[in-house]
């Protein structure tokens, strides 16, 4: 996928092409203006197929145009992957730091803190690999002890780490909300991102995600603007939580 909005889960905008048509506008020209939005889905949620060029072949058949892996854990045959991508036009658009959970950059542990790094740069790697252009990250977990002050901090310089990388290889991190109790309002995810002063960091946006904090996903949408390089769209039920 390019750098613009893009990924996993996406819900294709459709033009109203007839409006624009009665107001005497040119299509092409009003299509050139929007970002293009494009549908993906987790490598790891297709169920049906025995190998990965069937996979990508029933989810091009669905209407979707590409995929997100989860690495360095969970990465299939890096090969047979790339073939597969060649072969169907399934785009691998970006990677998942598969470990951020458990070892996270907010970990008071400097081991884990490392570990976490480590895996970091290698899902970049992996990501610039297939060409993908993003690395969802969550950069920290606010629990056990660690503060929202110590994930920011934490998080933050371990990131920075990696920024060279990530300029060098043409990916970006996107860092997004999961329900870590960390960035909670749209205002200090800007000030988070705006932080590092770099185009290399930017955020993966989780519409249902926020719903769970209370403010309208619109409103988060319109604050963060073009910090935003991805969207994720799934169900969520207010009963449940």
């Amino acid at each position: 996928m390019s750098t613009k909005i893009d990924g996993r889960g996406f819900v294709g905008a459709g033009l109203a092409g007839a409006a624009l048509l009665a107001a005497g506008l040119d299509l092409r020209a009003a299509d050139a203006k929007k970002p293009k939005l494009r549908k993906a889905v987790k490598y790891a949620m297709i169920g049906t197929g025995k190998t990965i060029k069937e996979k990508f072949e029933l989810i091009k058949k669905l209407g979707f145009q590409g995929v997100e892996i989860d690495t360095p854990e969970g990465l299939p045959n890096r090969v047979e992957m790339m073939i597969a991508q060649e072969e169907t036009g399934i785009k691998v658009h970006g990677a998942i730091d598969s470990v951020h959970w458990r070892d996270t950059l907010s970990s008071p542990d400097a081991a884990v803190r490392a570990k976490g790094l480590a895996a970091l740069r290698a899902a970049l790697h992996d990501a610039a690999y297939f060409g993908a252009d993003t690395v969802l990250l969550v950069p920290g977990v606010v629990k056990d002890g660690v503060t929202y002050e110590q994930c920011w901090e934490r998080s933050q310089a371990e990131i920075r780490k990696a920024l060279p990388l990530a300029e060098k290889l043409g990916v970006k991190i996107a860092c997004e909300v999961v329900w870590n109790n960390f960035i909670t309002k749209p205002e200090q995810m800007i000030e988070y991102v705006d932080s590092f002063k770099s185009p290399w960091v930017g955020t993966y946006f989780d519409c249902s995600n926020m719903i769970k904090y209370g403010v309208p996903s619109a409103d988060w949408i319109r604050q963060l603007g073009k910090r935003v390089l991805k969207f994720d769209f799934k169900g969520y039920s207010t009963s449940k939580g």
